[in-house]
């Protein structure tokens, strides 16, 4: 049996959150597109109403990201994911319920604060006290891979509930399903990281650095130039995300082509996570970092010279793979650069403008194409911002 106390339970902590991560994206956050036509077409709502509630939760889920995360700094993450996949699952159910576009908008409002309190960055706080650096990476690594292939277990399985149950008792399953898997792990396993215990408790602080708090790291060039960074990368992946289907068949791709564009970019995500971690080992956090935004450039670049390219497959490589790497980027070089002690609050401001661009993005990108005039002047524009965050990212990093 793992020792509460020791190293060994930060991987028995590693093992359930790989499990509740997966279960929790596959259902929340996956689940929402899967539902997207039938809901639509029973509540009698437009697709830009409907989708305006998943945007409203994920905009709720960035503000809520510095609290979330001051919180588990002070008292743990087990009570407030456990409460996170409590909610969640009551949240589900009142979807499921749902027949008004008020109620749709208060269920997804809420469910920001669900999804604020168990997807990744609260998981990511629970995991770095429990590792010195030469193990965070791997840690870190194994969630990301495992809930990586949320979408590929859950979104099948939930097409395949939807063509029998309809969209309203397959919503009531997967509420089971969540309540039934998250809630115990969540409650029974998760412990507070002796890394990040205060000195005040009488327990050492095993790191090379053990923090500055927020405050400190919001007085540095270093803070800012990587929250500007991720804002621009998280609203180029998610503009892409949302704009890449109606831009390919703009330009003569057939729909199914263009949905693979989509689907085999999550899937390189995978194997780049596998090789961040060595690529970070050997070329530090900063230049990893750097690299990724470099590398997102140079496909926007190509997406917006698709007409002159004669295949899709350099873009989806560099895109995808630098999608996988930069959440584990965004983790591992937070945890490296400010350490752990304060990680959760430092991660959740971050998180705050990263995640904003999330929820932002679908709906900047379309204002963007029409003060631009083309889906082409958008492409370069993300191309030129994000060699600006590269170059940034790298001259700061290096100062430092």
């Amino acid at each position: 049996m793992p020792r509460p106390g020791g190293l060994d339970y930060g991987w028995a902590v590693v093992a359930g959150l790989c499990v509740t991560e997966t279960v929790s994206w596959g259902i929340i956050y996956y689940g929402f597109p899967v539902m997207l036509r039938p809901m639509e077409a029973e509540l009698g709502f437009s697709r830009a109403e409907i989708t305006g509630a998943f945007s409203a939760g994920l905009a709720v889920a960035a503000l809520a990201g510095l609290p979330v995360g001051r919180w588990i700094d002070r008292h743990g993450a087990r009570s407030l994911m456990t409460a996170g996949s409590i909610l969640a699952t009551a949240l589900v159910v009142l979807w499921a319920l749902s027949r008004s576009l008020t109620g749709l908008y208060g269920v997804w409002i809420l469910m920001g604060f669900a999804m604020a309190a168990v997807l990744y960055e609260p998981a990511f706080a629970a995991i770095v006290g429990w590792f010195p650096a030469r193990h965070r990476d791997r840690a870190l690594l194994a969630v990301t891979i495992v809930a990586g292939f949320a979408s590929t277990i859950f979104m099948p399985i939930e097409a395949w509930l939807l063509l029998r149950l309809g969209w309203r008792q397959s919503l009531l399953v997967l509420a089971a399903v969540l309540a039934v898997i998250t809630i115990p792990i969540h409650a029974l396993v998760l412990r507070r990281p002796p890394h990040v215990a205060r000195p005040r408790d009488g327990a050492a602080i095993h790191d090379d650095r053990p923090g500055v708090t927020l405050s400190e790291a919001t007085r540095t060039p270093v803070f800012w130039v990587l929250a500007a960074a991720f804002f621009v990368g998280n609203f180029t992946t998610n503009s892409v995300t949302v704009h890449v289907i109606p831009y390919l068949t703009e330009r003569g791709y057939s729909p199914t082509v263009a949905a693979l564009v989509i689907g085999w970019m999550g899937a390189m995500q995978v194997p780049a996570r596998i090789f961040f971690a060595p690529i970070a080992a050997w070329f530090g956090h900063g230049g990893v970092t750097s690299a990724i935004f470099f590398v997102q450039a140079a496909a926007m670049a190509q997406l917006a010279l698709v007409s002159q390219f004669p295949t899709l497959v350099p873009m989806i490589i560099m895109q995808g793979a630098s999608n996988g790497m930069a959440t584990l980027a965004r983790a591992t070089a937070i945890a490296a650069i400010f350490g752990p002690l304060h990680y959760g609050s430092i991660a959740g401001a971050v998180a705050l403008g990263a995640n904003g661009a999330r929820a932002f993005a679908p709906v900047g990108a379309s204002l963007l194409r029409e003060a631009l005039g083309s889906y082409e002047a958008v492409f370069w524009l993300m191309a030129a911002l994000l060699v600006v965050v590269a170059t940034a990212v790298a001259l700061t990093l290096r100062q430092r």
